[in-house]
């Protein structure tokens, strides 16, 4: 039983990571030798770090909107449910609103950061991600155990398939 909540939660960590801002994700993948003119461009217009294109939605607010009404309904969330699914979503929001103000002060200041300071807020912004899935994971496991067995099935197979594209993706990037 603990391995199936481990592999559960660890679903649910990969779809946080999905709903965070790709702008983010984008500067793992992206860590220049030097200053670049992509670094000035607000954090909306970043590409993503599988495309090169900007990410669909132009703010993070708005793909965490479409993640959130993506999610609402491949999960097919009840009126029972829908409590615990607002704060799910508000923690979703929440985290989004935190990591885009984060990768936004790291962009001002990127132009002037030494190498050491650069991976310092680096550092930052993975810690506060890490705590960003600490909020997520216990608001979406209170969901979780309020749904019905078929539904946690389905929530299963949702999850498990966005990890799945996600990697399949990474992959691609990384490979191509």
């Amino acid at each position: 039983m603990t391995a199936i909540l481990s592999n559960r939660l660890a679903s649910v960590a990969v779809a946080a990571l999905l709903s965070l801002p790709a702008t983010v994700l984008a500067q793992s993948a992206q860590a220049p030798a030097s200053a670049s003119p992509e670094m000035a461009k607000p954090a909306a217009a970043q590409p993503s770090p599988l495309s090169g294109h900007p990410v669909a939605g132009k703010t993070a607010k708005e793909r965490v909107e479409q993640r959130i009404k993506e999610l609402y309904s491949q999960l097919h969330i009840t009126p029972d449910e829908r409590p615990k699914w607002d704060q799910f979503a508000q923690v979703m929001r929440d985290n989004a609103r935190d990591m885009d103000q984060a990768y936004a002060q790291r962009v001002e200041q990127f132009q002037s950061m030494t190498a050491l300071q650069n991976m310092q807020s680096y550092e930052q912004i993975a810690m506060e991600h890490a705590q960003n899935l600490q909020k997520l994971v216990p608001a979406f496991q209170d969901l979780y155990n309020a749904m019905p067995d078929q539904q946690k099935q389905l929530a299963d197979q949702v999850f498990r398939a966005n990890a799945e594209r996600h990697m399949m993706q990474t992959h691609r990037a990384r490979s191509g």
